[in-house]
């Protein structure tokens, strides 16, 4: 299947690193179903595109529903015929408080953010690229989840659940055509300001379109064999 003809579903479309990825991947060729739960956003990012229906839909989810998630996907594959790529790329940190001064909502933040949300979107979505016997998944993840840092717990502990998430999934679809793997950022860059300003503090930041130059690489046929993988982007640590 060539790029052209390719669909991918992509959470936190609005997003800086989302935004990017949409950018790019719609000159491409891809066709887009864009999820987010921000309305206004996603009609900003409709316009800009000016993409013709049969290469653009735009949905607003709350991903922490699953009969939303459900509905999108399935929206998705009707429009389009068929979903080939699942690019999660939903974020959002809490931090600065250690595990003792933490309030629980802290942790329910962080895991509704990275866990919950993951797993109702692999839930909906995945299917339909295993139907086709060829699929890629990508999802963002931090250094943090393996090496915490101290007052960033909520954080860590959110971001260790999505990878076992994410690992989990690469083994279950092994031998299926469809690929699952995780980024890893320790900061991601939106203001580009290891660019513009560069310094100690931002050096091994990450910026959108470092990020999005590797999601290119593992929707590409030749990144068939990477299953599983945590690949990181994210310098010295």
């Amino acid at each position: 299947m060539s790029i052209s003809n390719r669909v991918a579903f992509i959470t936190g479309a609005t997003g800086g690193l989302g935004s990017t990825v949409t950018r790019t991947l719609a000159k491409a060729g891809y066709g887009l179903a864009l999820v987010d739960i921000d309305p206004a956003r996603l009609e900003a990012l409709r316009a800009e595109l000016a993409l013709p229906a049969e290469r653009l839909l735009t949905l607003q989810v709350d991903l922490l529903k699953p009969e939303e998630s459900r509905r999108a996907a399935e929206t998705a594959a009707a429009h389009f015929g068929h979903i080939d790529i699942l690019l999660h790329l939903v974020g959002g940190w809490t931090g600065g408080k250690s595990l003792q001064e933490a309030p629980a909502e802290d942790l329910a933040f962080m895991l509704n953010q990275h866990v919950w949300s993951s797993f109702y979107t692999v839930q909906a979505v995945v299917p339909y690229l295993v139907k086709n016997k060829w699929g890629r998944v990508v999802m963002i993840t931090s250094p943090y989840a393996a090496r915490p840092s101290a007052k960033g717990g909520p954080y860590a502990i959110g971001k260790a659940g999505q990878e076992t998430l994410m690992l989990t999934l690469a083994q279950e679809l092994k031998g299926s055509g469809v690929t699952a793997n995780l980024l890893q950022a320790k900061s991601i860059d939106a203001k580009r300001e290891k660019v513009q300003s560069p310094s100690p503090e931002n050096a091994n930041w990450t910026t959108p379109e470092e990020l999005t130059a590797a999601i290119l690489y593992l929707l590409s046929d030749e990144a068939g064999t990477v299953n599983g993988a945590k690949i990181p982007l994210y310098g010295s640590y």
